[in-house]
């Protein structure tokens, strides 16, 4: 039997409060039966078990994850709830199907900011928008569709110049940015962590417990290091992780972004900068541009740097590299903060398809799935895990329509193939972005 590849990270999350202190949840020991197992705590899986769980509350309901919910790629992102459709890359496949993908991402922002009010859980939760910045002024082609777009939505949206941005951001690194108020600013530890320790009470969830394999047939077996579960029905929460349990053939590709963070600025390093309130910035081109946030406890957040990362594997060396890289743009962007130190570095996964459509929906009877996030996943994963769940069960929702209406992700060669596919694929994106950074 071939097993699955575990997800590992030589590198510890930035976000991660001291003060915060997860539940700990056990290892599944011994072989049990469920009516469901959900494979991976992030919010795609979290928010489909929680649906489940409240539609049926005699539903035994297991989540299974290879480490814990603060250590989860859903941990390990930059912190943007994102309203709008986005953009990766050079591409704007979002912007194409807008009215779809800003109806659902709305109705994900909603369901978080019922359950962070419900549950009182503490985030850092922010209506601050989100400022999309380029660098080169004579690219104006991935700004003029996003704008309009935003203008066929009949959404609030302001263009601002090099000087206006500086009075936000503190820098004049960037000559154009369109600043949207439809974008909400976390921390993704914290937030996830919240969801997940506040589930309904016929969830139980197994920390540390990866999914070697999956054994299909009319009862399913999922297989971990120390025990068996025994279940009807699989829903795959790992995105483009753990390919090896798809019973189909791979229509995503894991990549892997890195970002760092800064010790909070001193009251002497905060008079270099204008007065400012904390903002999230993305960058035109997501492969070769910067995402960049300034928090709430005065501390900057560069994410950049994207490399295959097909068996979820990255080394220390990798994440080496990128803190050297960070540091270099960082210096770039705010030449004036050369004395602000880089504090920690670390990895999350993000998974890519190539038509930018999701992979949603029933992969084999039995077995569902909710992946390909195209880097945008936290309103998005939310809203794809909760239809999934109502799918799943035949409950009828409006916005099921408008998720089938993104399509199907096209399929992906395996390896070497798709290997030297993603490497020219990165090779574009980074010409075309060459200016971005």
């Amino acid at each position: 039997m071939k097993y699955a590849s575990v997800p590992l990270n030589q590198n510890q999350n930035g976000w991660l409060n001291p003060d915060l202190s997860p539940t700990v949840y056990p290892t599944l020991i011994g072989d049990t039966e469920a009516d469901w197992v959900v494979v991976g705590c992030g919010f795609a899986g979290i928010s489909f078990a929680r649906r489940l769980a409240n539609h049926h509350p005699k539903l035994k309901i297991i989540i299974v994850d290879s480490a814990c919910a603060a250590e989860s790629s859903s941990a390990r992102n930059s912190g943007f709830i994102i309203g709008l459709p986005h953009n990766i890359g050079s591409s704007t496949a979002e912007l194409k199907k807008a009215q779809s993908y800003r109806s659902l991402l709305q109705e994900g922002i909603n369901q978080l900011t019922y359950q962070i009010e419900r549950q009182g859980i503490e985030c850092e939760w922010e209506n601050a928008g989100k400022y999309h910045c380029q660098v080169d002024a004579a690219n104006q082609r991935v700004l003029k569709e996003y704008t309009d777009n935003l203008d066929a939505m009949n959404e609030p949206y302001q263009i601002m110049d090099k000087e206006a941005l500086y009075q936000k951001l503190g820098t004049r690194f960037y000559n154009k940015g369109i600043y949207t108020p439809s974008s909400i600013l976390v921390n993704p530890a914290s937030l996830i962590v919240g969801l997940a320790n506040n589930l309904p009470d016929n969830v139980t969830m197994y920390n540390y417990t990866p999914v070697m394999a999956i054994r299909h047939g009319s009862v399913n077996q999922v297989v971990t290091p120390f025990g068996t579960i025994r279940a009807a029905n699989v829903m795959l929460a790992t995105n483009a992780l753990s390919r090896e349990l798809a019973p189909v053939t791979s229509q995503q590709a894991a990549m892997a972004t890195f970002a760092s963070i800064t010790a909070p600025l001193t009251a002497e390093q905060r008079q270099k900068l204008p007065t400012m309130s904390s903002w999230g910035l993305t960058p035109v081109n997501a492969i070769a541009g910067a995402t960049v946030r300034y928090t709430q406890d005065h501390r900057f957040l560069i994410r950049q740097h994207v490399t295959p990362a097909l068996n979820g594997r990255i080394t220390a060396a990798q994440t080496y590299q990128a803190t050297l890289l960070h540091q270099q743009i960082f210096n770039k962007i705010y030449p004036q903060l050369r004395d602000v130190p880089l504090t920690s570095t670390w990895s999350g996964t993000i998974s890519v398809t190539r038509n930018g459509a999701p992979v949603w929906g029933e992969l084999k009877k039995g077995i569902y799935t909710a992946g390909g996030c195209n880097g945008a996943g936290v309103s998005k994963q939310t809203i794809a895990g909760t239809l999934l769940a109502d799918y799943a069960l035949g409950i009828d929702h409006p916005l099921i329509g408008a998720m089938q209406e993104l399509g199907q992700a096209n399929y992906l060669p395996p390896s070497p193939v798709l290997d030297m596919a993603i490497g020219v694929s990165l090779m574009k994106e980074r010409y075309l972005g060459r200016k971005e950074v």
